[in-house]
């Protein structure tokens, strides 16, 4: 059974018997469009948003924006793919010359973690190494990433690691557990420039 967060996205618990995560190449300004349409179809989709604020010539406006611009992401049968290239808006399938490549469960459910949670965030540029360190307490309990100092205030920072993108969340240095220092897995030189599955079939 699936639940949803305040915006209506699906968010499912972690199983075993799920399809992978994968993530779409999305027309752009379409993507909650292509959400709506992804849900209308049965699957379960995932478009993490966030807060920005917007100047327009007599106000300031706060309006919600796609994380990743661009991009969204879905759990489907990468062997029965068809239904979802098919999908108004949908440019393509991000992976690689032998197909989809799925997005690592556990950064999707980082982010499904942060959204849900309500703490403000941002994109970030990529991290490939830092200092590792997990919230041990507060709404974002468990959450595992980069740890960075801006202006005397610090940020985790989280990763999807396929798309070379990142997000920030500030947090209080005194709720979290260093890890000792990691390495974000990078992706090998041939294929940095994310070559996508075609959404011809």
């Amino acid at each position: 059974m699936s639940m949803h967060d305040s915006r209506g996205y699906d968010v499912k618990p972690k199983t075993g018997d799920l399809f992978p995560w994968f993530a779409l190449q999305v027309r752009s300004r379409c993507e909650a469009g292509v959400a709506n349409h992804l849900h209308g179809q049965g699957f379960e989709r995932f478009l993490p948003l966030y807060r920005l604020r917007k100047r327009w010539s007599d106000r300031i406006k706060e309006v919600e924006v796609p994380l990743f611009p661009g991009y969204l992401f879905c759990r489907f049968d990468p062997h029965d793919r068809l239904p979802v290239l098919k999908t108004p808006g949908v440019m393509q399938i991000v992976g690689f010359r032998n197909g989809p490549a799925p997005v690592d469960e556990s950064e999707v459910l980082a982010l499904q973690t942060l959204v849900a949670a309500g703490a403000p965030h941002q994109p970030w540029p990529f991290l490939a190494t830092g200092e590792r360190v997990r919230i041990e307490s507060g709404p974002l309990l468990g959450l595992e990433g980069i740890l960075i100092e801006v202006k005397s205030s610090h940020r985790l920072v989280l990763s999807v690691t396929l798309l070379q993108r990142s997000v920030a969340v500030e947090i209080d240095s005194a709720f979290v557990q260093p890890l000792g220092s990691g390495v974000a897995r990078p992706l090998p030189k041939t294929e940095a420039r994310l070559p996508t599955l075609p959404v011809t079939v």
